[in-house]
């Protein structure tokens, strides 16, 4: 067991972990985020991706150990309080949510885009997310939900 400390949706975090678990696995089962979600468990899907240092990561393939003196963004923090971030709003006007399985993942490959890049053309949208794979909507819907939100002035 080994103390690590990093930063989770804006808050200094210490847990006393093994660090070879995986950040998803301490994300959702030591931090009780939920939000985040297991797929494949070999960084193919996409459904576990979070934000370190701003970045999107496949959770499900970075030890926890790595994460040392980082910062972690969830899909828990991105609203403020009870008010959905933009992206979030734009998901669910769109209607590019069904199951909803993928949506954290595919919003938080989206945050990062847009953080890089706030007017994002579509070839560069359809790049960012392509490491996300959704089995219910076909992309058009999650596509134009990620330009409604650009054109809405995301930082």
């Amino acid at each position: 067991m080994k103390k690590i400390s990093f930063t989770i949706n804006g808050l200094a975090t210490e847990v006393k972990v093994d660090p070879s678990m995986r950040l998803l696995d301490v994300i959702r089962d030591v931090l009780n985020l939920t939000g985040t979600k297991e797929g494949c468990g070999e960084g193919e899907c996409g459904a576990c991706t979070v934000l370190v240092d701003g970045k999107p990561v496949d959770s499900c393939l970075v030890l926890i150990g790595q994460v040392q003196g980082r910062s972690i963004t969830t899909i828990e923090g991105l609203s403020k309080g009870k008010e959905l971030h933009p992206l979030q709003k734009a998901f669910i006007e769109e209607g590019a949510i069904q199951c909803g399985y993928c949506t954290p993942g595919m919003i938080l490959s989206a945050k990062a885009l847009l953080d890089e890049n706030p007017n994002p053309t579509e070839e560069d949208i359809r790049r960012s997310i392509s490491g996300n794979l959704c089995r219910c909507t076909g992309y058009q819907k999650i596509v134009r939900a990620i330009q409604v939100a650009s054109r809405g002035g995301i930082r």
